[in-house]
């Protein structure tokens, strides 16, 4: 009890500095949360397939539409794929087998979009390596390339505020690499949306990038991380 207690202090920092500011920006997240909708396609001869699974960035939470989402625009520029989006607002690692429990085999790419929500929902390092290693393991029956793609530093969204932004900082450094060891040591992909503050386009361009609830990303967000999917052979044959 005397470690959760220390443990859990700082959350209670971040409500007094954060105060009203950060219920009303839990009540926008709550809002973009209930409008988002998983982006899925389903042409009649899919060239590709592609399975998603994860929390809401998968979900596309923050996008002003399915169509603006991350997976909206890779079927924007490739029409012929398949894509099945099991992922729901709020997933944990620890939720990833429950969506890979309904989906379809023979997928050509399984894409997990998780971490975020394990971040701030303080799950432990060694809990969370044994959970992103069973998820991947399941992942594996399901598609013959694997992704890992968990969400850039959560200390630099603009909801969190000093001391509390450094925590997540340093947990979010934690998730990448616990995701990074397990994508070399399986033979996964990895795709790095980690960056310093002073290189991260999320802190330089706040504004654009962000979503009005300032913890998942805009339009002009996914199309960032679009980018770094392409740029870093995330999505190749």
């Amino acid at each position: 009890m005397r470690r959760r207690t220390w443990l859990l202090a700082p959350l209670g920092v971040a409500v007094l500095l954060l105060g009203g500011c950060a219920i009303g920006r839990l009540q926008v997240s709550k809002e973009l949360a209930r409008q988002a909708t998983p982006f899925d396609a389903e042409p009649a001869r899919p060239t590709r397939r592609l399975l998603v699974v994860g929390d809401s960035t998968a979900v596309g939470t923050g996008a002003s539409s399915s169509a603006q989402s991350l997976f909206g625009l890779i079927g924007r520029d490739h029409p012929d794929w398949q894509i099945e989006n099991l992922a729901a607002n709020g997933a944990r690692y620890a939720d990833l087998p429950g969506q890979l429990d309904r989906a379809s085999t023979g997928n050509d790419l399984v894409l997990i979009l998780a971490g975020g929500n394990d971040v701030m929902r303080l799950t432990g390092a060694d809990a969370l390596h044994a959970q992103v290693e069973q998820a991947v393991a399941q992942a594996r029956r399901h598609g013959r390339t694997v992704v890992l793609m968990p969400c850039g530093n959560v200390g630099h969204a603009p909801f969190f505020l000093p001391p509390v932004s450094w925590w997540m900082g340093e947990r979010s450094k934690t998730l990448h690499a616990i995701v990074a060891e397990v994508a070399q040591r399986t033979g996964s992909r990895y795709v790095r949306l980690l960056k310093p503050r002073d290189a991260d386009p999320f802190v330089q361009q706040a504004a654009l990038l962000n979503a009005a609830d300032g913890l998942h990303p805009s339009d002009a967000g996914y199309r960032q991380w679009y980018e770094e999917l392409v740029g870093q052979g995330g999505l190749a044959p």
